[in-house]
């Protein structure tokens, strides 16, 4: 493959195929791994740099940060995959919070005020998303919560960080949604839009948001995600989604 990689500008490759005794399907195969893989790593880097960044960094630097790893990217092409994965910078959601968004439905109101005790068994729900290095790329996982007694009821886990990861999380439970009187969250855009508006809705769910900026509003949340990533994620690598979850349990 290498020889005809390296031959195909002088030579013809349906002449090397015959050559080498090679099938030109089986090139043509081989090239587009070779391209996807390229794809994906520059993903995966991109990713990377975002979360390494606490979710600050932009375009401009990234790309200044892909440079130092020898990959020149655009920063039309860098904001594509970011927009592919939903990395959006803390200070672009700064710069455009006074925008409307038409997919956002909630008010932004907040029914815990920092009170996570005293609940009834399923009657309030919190959730957040981490992320996790799975098979050389990076995942997010979902968690639902119980304030009950902190139990971690449902999880998923998504190459992609939005609603649907939320949704199909939900739809894991072992019991009926209509179960849950509050489901409590940050306010990002995997938890607030029309696709969690209508499932909340549908089944009589209340939806409780935190204040931009106050971790502390999700502190259950917020602190299981910390033994997760400690305890569970910590210096391991996982060659599968399968691998993660029988981890997981």
């Amino acid at each position: 493959m290498v020889i005809i990689k390296n031959n195909k500008e002088k030579y013809k490759i349906t002449n090397l195929c015959k050559t080498l005794k090679v099938a030109r399907s089986i090139f043509y195969y081989q090239l587009k791994s070779n391209k996807l893989s390229q794809a994906q790593h520059i993903d995966n880097t991109i990713i990377s740099i975002f979360l390494k960044s606490r979710k600050n960094y932009g375009t401009r630097k990234i790309k200044v940060m892909l440079a130092q790893q020898n990959i020149i990217l655009s920063r039309i092409k860098i904001s594509q995959i970011m927009q592919k994965y939903n990395l959006i910078s803390n200070y672009t959601k700064i710069k455009y919070k006074h925008h409307n968004n038409k997919d956002i439905t909630y008010k932004y109101n907040n029914l815990l005020n920092q009170d996570f005790d005293n609940y009834k068994l399923h009657e309030v729900v919190v959730s957040d998303l981490t992320y996790v290095w799975i098979n050389n790329q990076w995942y997010y996982v979902c968690l639902l919560i119980d304030l009950f007694n902190r139990e971690i009821i449902s999880y998923d886990v998504s190459s992609h960080k939005d609603a649907k990861l939320v949704e199909s999380t939900f739809n894991k439970l072992n019991f009926s949604l209509k179960n849950i009187k509050i489901f409590h969250t940050d306010q990002g855009s995997e938890f607030n839009n029309s696709t969690i508006y209508k499932l909340l809705t549908k089944n009589n769910v209340q939806k409780s948001y935190s204040k931009p900026g106050y971790p502390y509003d999700n502190a259950v949340a917020e602190s299981t995600y910390k033994i997760l990533k400690t305890e569970l994620v910590k210096n391991k690598k996982f060659k599968s989604i399968e691998e993660f979850k029988l981890e997981f349990g």
